[in-house]
């Protein structure tokens, strides 16, 4: 039986509760690493399904080791028994074993989910088996209620080359076909245009281009979606949202290991709390010459 939620004793806040199933980057840049940074900074509760273990780090995937999904779905089972999850999200599934598991355990808890359909790492390494592609798209996609693809992973999905806005609405209006409520195929590889399509409407999403590498955006990107989407945004609002986010987790992308870096999703967190400690220094300092 599930307790009751309870609210913070000290400051009366109730976090909503969020899922994350993918894999466990060794490097902390992506994966299930990078989702549960940032629900946190974003003030939710993460909970997390672990499908693999990678040997991860700046320059690539090393080695994969994928759990039994029968571990995938006792994981799975022991959250859904104590929370109340408001969205999910996936990202690294790997076989189509486990996107089987992923798939009859959402629909059975009635769970609206983020497909973030991962297939490559951005730093090196095919994390999805070729095999499991098709049953992504047999029993993902239908119960999706959005799809976040870079244009990478759109072609993959629908066998549609996305080098344009054109053809990126040909690729999204397929992938809406196969039962997906919404999609947003992500324009960083292209001209930093996002493309939000639903059943009804269309919406470009502009952006500048940050330079430089990075590694973790896309999780960030899909992860932020599904925490406002937790929190009551509409799919739009929660798009952008999530957008500036990993904008600003982008721009404060750190400088560690030796190959591309990860963001850093608490950048706009510490840029904010150092200017309150400029604030409040200023203050002693006022009152100090009074």
């Amino acid at each position: 039986m599930k307790l009751e939620a309870r609210t913070d004793l000290i400051t009366g806040y109730m976090p909503k509760v969020v899922l994350t199933i993918g894999g466990s980057d060794s490097g902390g840049g992506a994966g299930i690493q990078a989702d549960i940074k940032t629900f946190s900074v974003l003030g939710l509760h993460g909970t997390s399904a672990i499908t693999a273990i990678t040997a991860q780090n700046t320059m690539g995937v090393q080695h994969i080791y994928p759990l039994p999904p029968e571990q995938v779905r006792a994981q799975l089972t022991s959250i859904t028994e104590d929370f109340s999850i408001a969205w999910a999200k996936t990202g690294m599934l790997h076989s189509a074993q486990i996107v089987d598991v992923v798939a009859d355990h959402l629909s059975a808890n009635e769970i609206p989910l983020v497909l973030d359909p991962v297939i490559e790492a951005e730093a090196g390494g095919r994390l999805l088996r070729p095999e499991a592609v098709s049953a992504l798209i047999d029993h993902l996609i239908p119960i999706a209620g959005v799809v976040t693809p870079n244009i990478f992973e759109a072609e993959a999905l629908t066998g549609i080359a996305v080098c344009d806005m054109e053809s990126a609405a040909h690729a999204a209006r397929k992938i809406i076909s196969l039962g997906a409520q919404a999609v947003i195929i992500k324009g960083g590889h292209l001209d930093c245009t996002d493309l939000l399509m639903m059943k009804d409407r269309s919406i470009l999403l502009p952006s500048e281009r940050i330079p430089g590498e990075n590694h973790g955006i896309g999780c960030t990107f899909s992860a932020a979606l599904t925490s406002f989407l937790a929190g009551g945004c509409s799919l739009e609002e929660a798009a952008r949202r999530a957008k500036e986010f990993a904008k600003s987790a982008l721009r404060g992308s750190l400088r560690l290991g030796r190959g591309v870096g990860p963001v850093n999703q608490s950048a706009a967190q510490r840029a904010e709390a150092s200017r309150y400690r400029v604030l409040c220094d200023l203050e002693r300092a006022m009152d100090r010459l009074e």
